[in-house]
């Protein structure tokens, strides 16, 4: 069972909010003392408040007068209404407010059903009542009360599960409930040094936080906005402005907080337990996965900042029990990021060996190395099947290369031929003088004749009779050639 306690000047605020719980019907009253009852047994805001008013009237000095306590038995402790109202009563009674005027509500909007006290810090009088070491002693009834009804032991849970908080679900609604559940805990309950130990904290409970600069009217301002996480890490929904959960959770009061926890850290050597528990970890885990095990046994979340190249470049511990939150580098330097990213490097690769050789004495291995044995000769000789095919087709495009190449060398050698059969007609010493003298001859002839026909076609009549001469003598070397060459299949 775990109890939470806050403080505040506003006692509306405090009925507001249990009382909207009972108007959704996810809530109801199961107890109350020294309160004016309701002629219909239906209590709302207007009645609480005059059963408080005469306290609050008589109040002088004391800032936040309003107490305001929420019960949180483990969900596998199944109690009844009756039984839930007599532990708040103890509850109250050891706490040393058993007189005061008080009001119990039984919420059932989440898993696991709880209860909410409503009462005051001043008697009658006005005047305070003790609330020295008011969340040890709460934890002490706690125990008290666990060990008389059969309870499940808080400390045994929070080891099991490693969060005594219930993490954002975005998926179930009313986000900004949830959200305002987390960050008020976590900024009253936990030390840390700085809003980046307070941001990887909330990343723990699905709640992204992230500063807010810039300048209205001339003057700067800064402030904090936060927002729910999907189960990857990444924004859910729209954010929602510190201011709408109060300034316990605002920049100015969160640097408070910050200077505030060095000083806690400091003067208690808060910072021991966590650096044994790191360090032994760190000695026998064989990889990054058994060491965040290990720690989370002990009460002890660890965040590890991971580059896209796989590289660790911050890690940030968060002890559960002490309830602080530490940068590796706070610790020391042998906690820093560098120092992680080698020893699971190595770890890693030592497992890794270590598993190879437990396999070669496992016969369930050999079966599975004779099978892929077997796979490999048999893509092997497939290899070479292929390898073969791939040798006969060349030879085969080789030797149509070669005939190709031989049939353009006789074409080549025909084509010389012609040519050289065209200079022989074009460089015969008898045709130029024999061309030219029957040109003139005729063209006289011609200019003496009256027609002149028959002398022109025996001057085409004899230049054609030599040409072909020359084309037959050619051709008849060209057919001795070809009778001299070996045959050619194509």
């Amino acid at each position: 069972m775990i109890a939470k306690i806050s403080s505040s000047n506003t006692l509306y605020g405090a009925l507001a909010y249990n009382q909207n719980k009972v108007d959704a019907d996810h809530a109801n009253v199961i107890f109350y003392n020294k309160m004016i009852e309701p002629k219909d047994g239906n209590f709302d805001i207007d009645t609480c408040l005059r059963s408080f008013e005469p306290y609050l009237l008589a109040n002088k000095k004391t800032e936040k007068p309003v107490f305001h306590a929420s019960i949180n038995p483990d969900p596998n402790d199944k109690l009844s209404d009756e039984k839930l109202a007599e532990i708040a009563q103890e509850y109250m009674q050891k706490m040393g407010y058993g007189e005061q005027p008080f009001i119990v509500y039984k919420h059932e909007d989440i898993e696991r059903e709880h209860i909410h006290i409503v009462s005051l810090r001043v008697d009658e009088t006005g005047k305070k009542l003790d609330n020295n070491f008011e969340h040890r002693r709460s934890m002490d009834v706690c125990r008290e009360l666990e060990h008389k009804y059969g309870l499940i032991p808080a400390d045994q849970k929070q080891r099991q599960d490693g969060l005594p908080l219930r993490p954002v679900k975005y998926d179930d609604g009313d986000v900004k409930h949830q959200i305002a559940n987390v960050i008020r805990s976590v900024a009253r309950d936990y030390q840390f040094l700085s809003l980046k130990e307070y941001k990887a904290l909330l990343t723990l409970y699905n709640v992204g936080m992230e500063e807010v600069r810039g300048e209205a009217k001339d003057k700067p301002y800064q402030g904090i906005v936060y927002f729910a996480l999907n189960e990857k890490g990444e924004k859910a929904g729209h954010p929602f402005k510190s201011s709408l959960f109060g300034k316990s959770v605002g920049v100015a009061e969160l640097e408070k907080r910050i200077e505030k926890s060095a000083e806690v850290i400091k003067n208690k050597g808060l910072k021991e337990r966590s650096k044994r528990i790191i360090s032994a970890a760190m000695r026998t885990c064989k990889s990054r996965s058994d060491f965040e095990k290990t720690l989370s046994k002990q009460g002890i979340s660890v965040i590890f900042r991971i580059n896209d190249e796989g590289r660790i470049y911050g890690a940030t511990f968060i002890d559960h029990e002490q309830k602080c939150v530490f940068n590796g580098s706070r610790l020391g330097k042998e906690f820093s990021a560098n120092v992680f990213q080698e020893l699971f490097k190595e770890t890693d690769n030592r497992y890794n060996r270590n598993e190879q050789d437990d396999n070669k004495n496992n016969p369930e291995h050999d079966e599975r190395y004779e099978r892929y044995e077997q796979d490999d000769r048999q893509d092997h000789h497939e290899q070479n099947d292929h390898h073969e095919q791939d040798e006969r087709r060349d030879h085969n495009e080789q030797d149509e290369r070669h005939d190709h190449h031989e049939h353009d060398e006789r074409h080549e050698r025909y084509e010389q031929d012609n040519r050289h059969g065209q200079d022989n007609r074009r460089n015969s010493p008898s045709r130029p003088e024999q061309s030219l003298h029957s040109f003139d001859n005729t063209y006289n002839e011609k200019e003496s004749s009256d027609t002149g026909t028959g002398s022109i076609f025996g001057m085409f009549s004899t230049a054609g009779s030599a040409g072909d001469d020359i084309e037959e003598q050619a051709f008849a070397r060209r057919m001795k050639k070809k009778k001299r060459k070996p045959k050619i299949h194509l």
